[in-house]
């Protein structure tokens, strides 16, 4: 996300030069009291693939277009929305707040688009990370606390700009460029259904 605002508003160039500060950075997160995890089908419209032999193809992209279902195919997709009941914080090192500012505003979504999010006062530097934060750049290691276990796709640290550009056909090796690693999410299941899942964050 901080990559594609500094890109949106500062060029490619600046991205390219600022990338390796932003993969190399350490993030934390404080987390809402409370998450409400909806999970429903729903209708959506999907590229559609027609796979056929090249005689045949325009055929049954006409029929397509006659049944109103091209380039597009409405199908059904299973979804998750999170309301999160609370502020999401986020701590940061390995730059400053003035080179953070800037692209902290710009962001209004994690993740896949769809989700909203707003920035709701200036970044702050502080001394040491608040009480309460979880590393999420940082593997387990050793005992771990309770909570939920996640696993995150981040950055290796020698990951290219070039490599993770969608624009390029550079290849990423997992492991080395792509890394999983897990972390506890410090919630605890409150209630479930079919439709939901209530999570409570622990206080520590």
């Amino acid at each position: 996300a901080l990559l594609d605002a500094l890109i949106r508003t500062q060029g490619v160039e600046k991205g390219r030069a600022l990338f390796p500060m932003l993969r190399d950075l350490r993030v934390a997160i404080l987390p809402p009291e409370r998450v409400v995890v909806n999970s429903t089908f729903t209708k959506i419209l999907r590229l559609k693939e027609i796979k056929s032999k090249a005689s045949e193809k325009s055929a049954r992209i006409a029929d397509a277009q006659s049944a109103q279902q091209w380039p597009f195919q409405k199908t059904i997709a299973y979804r998750e929305y999170v309301q999160l009941a609370g502020s999401l914080k986020l701590g940061f090192e390995g730059a400053t707040v003035a080179e953070l500012r800037p692209l902290l505003v710009q962001i209004n979504y994690l993740g896949k688009r769809g989700g909203f999010m707003q920035l709701q006062m200036p970044p702050a530097e502080c001394e040491e990370l608040p009480e309460g934060f979880t590393e999420i750049t940082a593997s387990i290691t050793g005992s771990f606390p309770l909570g939920i276990l996640q696993l995150v796709d981040d950055c290796g640290p020698k990951l290219t700009f070039d490599q993770a550009s969608v624009f390029s056909d550079k290849r990423i090796s997992l492991g080395k460029d792509r890394i999983l690693h897990h972390v506890v999410l410090p919630y605890r299941l409150v209630s479930s259904s079919r439709g939901y899942t209530l999570y409570e964050r622990f206080e520590t």
